[in-house]
């Protein structure tokens, strides 16, 4: 880790150091420009780089000087984090005693405490909850890994065939069609069918004609297209009748005949049969058998992904039955609050009375640290971001000077 940190504090001060040297090169470009090539254009680059050298030039010290000395020399104000250390150290304890060891910052935290959870059992410790948690996956996994996958797909598959031959599909037939009877389903399927009749026989009144000669060839010298439309007139009224009476027997005999279906899908034998035998031609041992393996190994291979996964759902429902296991272990709930009641007020009144001692604790600590090891840490943990600074600062440089050289020109030309 503090290796990628050093890292990135090298690579952000390369670019930082990198763009302070493309302002230098462009200036001294511009300024060889203007005197050789003078165009108007070189002027204003030349304004933004120049800036743009001052304010990374500007930033560069400021950063540094946080850590060291600029280029060794021992400017004054330079090298804030070593020498300033023991002033850091004190400010920090006087920080941390004041704004965080008080009764109104305390009290709020001290009475959210519940320690009588805490001591129940070793399980509400993490290390445990861990252990517990490992050793569970550790089981788990040599479980499966030493199952015989071919014994386990040939449990559910006949677990599987079992259950689907035991499945009553021509019961699920008559009691689906019962379902579309009693929801008029089938009323809508003769209302969408009519108006398709009348117009495949309207289409075809030659094809009937046709037919009706064929029948009977007499007709056809004694008016048999007239018989025809006749007899289309009469089947279309038929079927007119049909669509706008709800109630016509016609209707009420398909419905009887679907119920009798019904009825018969329930109870023959014969039905029976028919079902089993499309069960046994397409849902046979030998495809149950190849889904219950491929079902198997990917439940398998799932579930051990979950046990070595720290974040999986498997892992957190065991962390989880962990957590409550250790909840449940405390039953009495008028010794918890005693045991929470005299914890809180001991925790409030020692941090309280030894609050300045935390204070000192940690200024005494930070004055014992070596103030060169201090201010290279601190470089590591936030030097990355500081250069950003002295990059904002080439940039933010360059646009004031360029804005004040386009106002001067703008002014005075």
């Amino acid at each position: 880790m503090a290796i990628d940190k050093r890292q990135q504090l090298r690579k952000h001060k390369f670019i930082a150091t990198g763009l302070f040297v493309v302002m230098v090169i462009t200036y001294f470009l511009m300024v060889y420009g203007i005197k050789y090539s003078d165009a108007a254009w070189m002027h204003y680059v030349k304004a933004f780089s120049e800036a743009g050298m001052v304010g990374a030039l500007a930033d560069w010290f400021a950063v540094t000087a946080l850590f060291r000395y600029p280029m060794g020399i021992k400017i004054p104000h330079t090298n804030l984090i070593e020498n300033s250390k023991n002033a850091i150290g004190d400010n920090l304890g006087t920080f941390v005693t004041e704004n965080f060891l008080t009764p109104g910052t305390i009290r709020p935290y001290i009475n959210k405490l519940n320690v009588a959870d805490f001591i129940s059992d070793w399980l509400n410790q993490p290390k445990n909850k861990l252990l517990i948690t490992t050793e569970i996956n550790r089981l788990l996994s040599g479980i499966l890994y030493k199952m015989d996958d071919e014994m386990i797909s040939n449990l559910f598959a006949k677990k599987g065939k079992e259950a689907i031959d035991n499945l009553p599909f021509e019961v699920f037939a008559s009691k689906g069609l019962e379902y579309i009877i009693e929801n008029n389903e089938h009323n809508k399927l003769i209302n969408l069918i009519i108006p398709e009749a009348k117009g495949y026989i309207e289409n075809n009144r030659g094809a009937i004609y046709d037919k009706v000669v064929e029948k009977q060839p007499l007709l056809g010298l004694i008016g048999g297209k007239s018989v025809t439309n006749q007899l289309i007139s009469g089947i279309t009224s038929f079927l007119n009748d049909v669509e706008e009476n709800e109630a016509h027997e016609i209707r009420n005999e398909i419905t009887r005949k679907l119920f009798e279906v019904s009825e018969e899908l329930r109870t023959s034998d014969e039905w029976k049969q028919k079902f089993t035998s499309l069960k046994n031609e397409f849902i046979s041992m030998e495809k149950i058998q190849n889904y219950a393996n491929d079902a198997w190994l990917n439940l398998k291979k799932e579930i051990i992904l979950n046990l070595e996964n720290k974040t999986s759902v498997l892992n957190t429902y065991i962390e989880k039955n962990i957590d409550e296991l250790a909840h449940n272990l405390s039953t009495d709930q008028q010794w918890k609050d005693k045991i929470n009641s005299f914890v809180k007020q001991f925790v409030y009144k020692l941090a309280l009375r030894n609050s300045k001692e935390v204070g000192t604790i940690i200024s005494t600590t930070v004055e014992n640290w070596d103030g060169k090891e201090l201010s290279e840490k601190l470089e590591l943990e936030v030097g990355k971001d500081l250069q950003y600074i002295r990059i904002n600062g080439t940039i933010v440089g360059g646009l004031v000077g360029l804005i004040i050289y386009i106002v001067t020109e703008f002014i005075f030309s």
